[in-house]
């Protein structure tokens, strides 16, 4: 039986394309490890770890951590993977991380959400929050009966400085700024896989039949044994 090679694969999109979903459906469907920068670097400041007590001092000074931290993170944490197909999501953020990558690993491919920044902008400003009980609810999808009225306790809704106009619009300027050479980069490689389109479900069976091709689906299986 010949074995497959194991597939290394990149999740890039904008905040609010979808990306937790779509990773989670990947996760589900074809057995990969899920490593998230985000996620790691929270945890590593959690525990208060030499990487991230250094990385705290520059988010507290509200700078951005630097190539060479975010890649040691990220890479030693690649190390324990080294059996696993693996999703990276939220790294490499900038060419100096994606050439700091390739030298340690070779990447197989670069999953690319291309939701336009209108639609994303509607998504997440639609977003309100009951703040006592982090209720989420979607002016779209799943409005409060009452506008700005949280359903059970009848208090006010509140929206995340996050979720405001204003600060959506500064999100995705920066994030199209940082990342338009980290595409531009992988699609030199021939590695970019771009999937368009405004709603996740839409996009969903596109990336899931493109995976298929690489990878089987284990969903029916039991995902976590090791190959």
């Amino acid at each position: 039986m010949v074995v497959p090679p194991l597939l290394r694969a990149v999740i890039m999109g904008p905040p609010g394309s979808g990306k937790g979903t779509i990773s989670s459906r990947i996760i589900k469907h074809f057995g990969m490890k899920h490593l998230s920068s985000g996620d790691l670097l929270r945890d590593n400041m959690q525990k208060k770890t030499e990487v991230g007590v250094l990385a705290k001092s520059y988010i507290d000074q509200g700078q951005l951590i630097p190539d060479d931290i975010m890649t040691r993170l990220m890479l030693n944490e690649l190390k324990g993977l080294d059996q696993y197909n693996w999703l990276l999501d939220g790294f490499p953020r900038t060419v100096a991380q994606a050439e700091a990558l390739d030298k340690e690993c070779q990447i197989d491919t670069v999953i690319d959400l291309d939701v336009p920044f209108e639609t994303i902008k509607c998504r997440l400003t639609a977003r309100w929050i009951h703040p006592a009980s982090g209720r989420v609810y979607n002016l779209d999808f799943s409005p409060p009966k009452v506008q700005g009225i949280d359903d059970i306790t009848g208090e006010p809704l509140v929206q995340r400085e996050d979720d405001k106009p204003e600060t959506v619009t500064k999100r995705l300027q920066a994030y199209d700024a940082q990342t338009k050479p980290v595409l531009e980069y992988y699609r030199e490689k021939g590695l970019l896989k771009s999937f368009s389109g405004t709603e996740t479900n839409k996009i969903w069976p596109h990336i899931y039949a493109f995976l298929q091709t690489k990878l089987p689906d284990v969903s029916q299986k039991d995902a976590a044994t090791p190959r």
